[in-house]
């Protein structure tokens, strides 16, 4: 990971389970070096965590939303500390 290292909280709203999400999240971590968690959530949106670069955030974020049959709606976003040593990008099973 090159630049500053950052760590988002972001949640998915939309057309987003049932649509490969989870499993194009952890593909799109894997090509941009990006480490955390992604999880489906009850309510029906996806929770996930994600550290790395600002740049390569965004473009996880974008091969999102050009993925077929995903549908963001809308994304919440928090800032939220960085944990040093992480390594790997998993998929939860939240429940």
């Amino acid at each position: 990971m090159t630049g500053t290292i950052e760590r988002r909280r972001l949640t998915f709203y939309g057309t987003v389970q049932g649509v490969g999400f989870r499993w194009r999240a952890r593909m799109a971590a894997s090509d941009l070096s990006l480490t955390g968690w992604v999880e489906n959530c009850r309510d029906g949106s996806v929770r996930m965590e994600v550290q790395g670069s600002y740049h390569a955030i965004t473009r996880m974020i974008l091969a999102l939303k050009s993925a077929p049959y995903i549908v963001i709606e809308s994304i919440r976003k928090e800032s939220i500390p960085i944990i040093e040593n992480e390594s790997g990008f998993t998929v939860h099973n939240a429940w």
